[in-house]
């Protein structure tokens, strides 16, 4: 029985796979390897390469003459650093709001809430995920408008007045809600506060409880026991749920097209200069920022622990 195995052509794949384990591997890893250097290492060097040609205004036509004016006028002139800085300090500020407000409901799942109530945490933590991202971005122009539920609700509570200040203020405001930097940073928040609950609440639900009654052992208070146990033991949590909320912010171009001011994204810069003016090689240098500002924060979430909590 055993020789009329091997004498198969399945038998003697299989004995050769078995004596060749090399072979197996790269056979098990060829073709994702293929995908992935095919759909994703190959374009990104492709637009590398773009971002090296140059642009005739003029005749507004690109020819591989290869230069790095683009980068130049990417790093040197006032609009361009306008956008980074927009685009960076956004990111950077709805990570930050995401966090503080992500941790506490994240805490409250995983030390806390038990059965039923955690089951319907983690359904109204899903729920909008499941939405569609346009839909959910237009209703929430319908709910900052000037006679919007948001509008509407500051009035009932009488904070119409604080609400003026708060629009007046530079960098902050704008016309309305719909209209300001203050909306589209509510925007942003929401749409993306998903992303850090579900990994800090995985990242605290690790905690061995052992590590929690030994430090109540050793007399700390529960305040000190969450500065010196918890929190430090849970930054892999944040750290992976920022991964997502800054990520998507950067990259973002819809959210900066349909809520608040006037003022380009990177990537609404990136759509206009390549959809709008043609001028494929600046578009393609705006992109690179990007891959480059994204990968760093990929390590530097790496050091944190990230892909550990995710």
């Amino acid at each position: 029985m055993s020789a009329m195995t091997f004498s198969t052509p399945g038998g003697a794949l299989s004995t050769s796979l078995y004596r060749h384990p090399n072979l197996r591997l790269w056979l098990l890893l060829g073709p994702p390897l293929l995908w992935f250097a095919v759909f994703y290492i190959l374009p990104l060097l492709a637009l590398l390469m773009q971002s090296l040609y140059s642009f005739d205004e003029f005749s507004m036509t690109v020819s591989s003459t290869l230069t790095l004016d683009n980068f130049k006028l990417v790093f040197t002139e006032p609009a361009h650093l306008d956008i980074l800085l927009r685009t960076f300090t956004t990111a950077l500020a709805v990570t930050l709001a995401c966090a503080v407000i992500g941790y506490p409901i994240s805490y409250y799942m995983a030390r806390y809430a038990s059965g039923r109530m955690k089951g319907l945490m983690y359904v109204a933590v899903m729920i909008p995920m499941w939405a569609s991202y346009i839909v959910k971005t237009y209703a929430w122009t319908v709910i900052l408008a000037k006679q919007g539920i948001a509008q509407w609700f500051i009035a009932s509570l009488g904070l119409n007045d604080v609400l003026g200040l708060v629009l007046a203020v530079p960098g902050v405001g704008g016309n309305t809600l719909a209209t300001s930097h203050l909306g589209r940073f509510l925007v942003f928040t929401y749409m993306w506060l998903p992303f850090m609950i579900l990994p800090i609440q995985a990242s605290v639900e690790r905690i061995s409880p052992s590590l929690l009654n030994a430090s109540a052992d050793l007399g700390a208070t529960p305040g000190k026991t969450f500065r010196n146990v918890v929190l430090p033991l849970s930054i892999p949590g944040v750290a992976a749920g920022s991964i997502f909320t800054f990520c998507l912010t950067f990259g973002d171009y819809i959210i900066p097209t349909v809520v608040g001011p006037s003022g380009d994204f990177l990537g609404t810069a990136v759509y206009k200069y390549q959809g709008a003016i043609g001028n494929v090689p600046l578009a393609a240098a705006l992109t690179v920022i990007p891959v480059i500002v994204v990968g760093a924060w990929l390590w530097l979430a790496k050091k944190l622990g990230a892909f550990d909590a995710l």
